[in-house]
């Protein structure tokens, strides 16, 4: 059974990172001491959930926790700083401290190593957050002990909802856009000017066709605007739903 630490210190561990180049040593105080931090920590870098849901609604959310008196948010996963660092620049996580627990020695002082060797992923951390107050943990979200990878209640969205009930997290903004569309820039430059984060799902990469496009959206020109899910339309509709 994986046992919550709420009430106790973060482990006293000292991270090798590195900085400019060059190797550095960070310990926990620096880390924590004085600080409300925020950490996720995950399986490993570029895995599926990690990539697609974990870390990126974090970074989505960067701005909100902050909002609410959050002064860093930090991932951490048992990989080493050179994977870490290419894995913050591939997610343009600018918003999230990145921290390489190559060792596995805050993960076992959290009681929340555990062996993935049988997918030949040997010794990885067990999937939580965390909400630190001056090295003391005040609440922890603990995925259950099931079989594959569990998702349930690490999530970013979980974690602001108990630091703040009422927190009014941005709208997720997705639009289908194709090469030379002047609606699809005109819909990029409105919410650009908003301050509005937005997945732009561009037609002819990774596989996304016209034939995806009217899969999802019913129609075959650019852009489609969604918001929290909800088809809101072209450049036109985007701009009256930005009006209001």
């Amino acid at each position: 059974m994986l046992k919550s630490r709420e009430g106790q210190k973060v482990p006293n561990v000292t991270f090798p990172v590195r900085v400019n180049g060059e190797w550095q040593k960070v310990d926990s105080d620096a880390l924590f001491k004085g600080k409300t931090v925020v950490l996720f920590a995950l399986p490993g870098a570029f895995t599926p959930t990690c990539s697609s849901m974990h870390l990126p609604r974090f970074n989505e959310l960067a701005g909100v926790f902050k909002a609410n008196g959050i002064d860093s948010l930090i991932c951490l996963s048992v990989n080493d700083p050179f994977v870490m660092a290419t894995w913050q620049t591939a997610q343009h996580a600018e918003n999230i401290d990145f921290l390489p627990d190559g060792n596995g020695e805050f993960t076992e002082g959290m009681g929340l190593l555990v062996d993935k060797s049988k997918i030949g992923l040997g010794k990885r951390s067990w999937r939580y957050s965390m909400l630190v107050k001056d090295s003391l943990i005040e609440k922890m979200f603990i995925e259950p002990q099931e079989p594959g990878d569990p998702f349930k209640v690490s999530d970013a969205d979980t974690m602001l909802h108990y630091i703040n009930p009422k927190a009014s997290p941005p709208p997720r903004v997705t639009f289908f856009s194709q090469p030379g569309c002047p609606h699809c820039a005109r819909a990029r430059k409105m919410l650009v000017e908003k301050g509005l984060r937005f997945e732009e799902i561009e037609l002819g990469s990774h596989g996304i066709s016209y034939s995806s496009l009217q899969a999802v959206s019913g129609r075959s020109t650019t852009p489609q605007v969604y918001v929290d899910g909800q088809h809101v339309g072209g450049a036109d509709e985007l701009a009256l739903w930005l009006s209001k």
